[in-house]
């Protein structure tokens, strides 16, 4: 159906201008019944959009402020890969200061997801010990010794406790913040895995001690590769894990 699906949240519904999101994702701004929203249109399943929007709900209801996904007229989050969202207004975080409130608002989702259920379909970084694929990592496209690498990295995790991770909050577009307020947006990559994955800030904001962050930096720099495979970016990040 793509973007015609739009009319099952208002029959007068716009898009109005394509914003920054997600490589596997169309985002655009939209005016729906006479405000702006955020769609996103994907080719997730309804499963995998289900988790999502159902995190949504869970993490607005407990006080966090997120992008939490608005019904269609009959009732419904998602229509053949299309979710519609609330727009959260903000800048990106400038100073420590501002990396410090993100890491207490993070630690916050992890406080509230523990023993949540992976993402279907996904898997964390501690299970890619074992198995080569889940979602959009395929170690077998890798070279083996980049792959040990990143193992050894995810190796450093083993038997830490797990929640719901961002996936990707270092990155300053997936902020919005205010003077009351610290909002994270882009939850295509949230799935179950280790806290410290997302909490490799700039200045350190979340303070780790100097082992659980060269761990966390390690491990992110290894799924990094892993989720990226073959672009220049992903190449990178894989200079960045040290050999075993």
């Amino acid at each position: 159906m793509g973007w015609e699906a739009l009319a099952q949240w208002d029959e007068n519904a716009v898009r109005l201008e394509p914003l920054t999101g997600g490589v596997a994702n169309d985002v655009w701004s939209v005016r729906i019944h006479g405000g702006i929203a955020v769609a996103r249109l994907g080719s997730r399943s309804d499963a995998d959009l289900g988790w999502e929007t159902a995190l949504l709900q869970h993490l607005d209801h407990e006080g966090m402020t997120v992008p939490v996904p608005i019904p269609t007229m009959d009732g419904r989050l998602f229509v053949d890969g299309l979710v519609v969202m609330k727009y959260l207004e903000g800048g990106p975080p400038e100073t420590g200061a501002d990396w410090r409130r993100v890491a207490k608002t993070l630690r916050e989702l992890h406080r509230l997801t523990q023993g949540w259920p992976q993402r279907p379909g996904w898997k964390s970084s501690t299970d890619l010990l074992h198995v080569e694929a889940g979602t959009r990592i395929n170690l077998a496209a890798m070279p083996p010794d980049g792959v040990a690498r990143c193992r050894a990295a995810w190796a450093r995790l083993v038997g830490r406790q797990t929640c719901v991770v961002h996936g990707n909050p270092n990155n300053p577009g997936n902020i919005r913040m205010t003077a009351d307020r610290v909002a994270l947006i882009d939850w295509d990559e949230s799935h179950v895995d280790v806290p410290d994955l997302d909490l490799v800030l700039p200045h350190n904001a979340a303070d780790l001690n100097d082992c659980a962050y060269d761990a966390a930096a390690q491990a992110s720099a290894a799924w990094e590769a892993a989720v990226c495979w073959r672009d220049e970016y992903a190449v990178k990040r894989l200079a960045e894990v040290r050999a075993v």
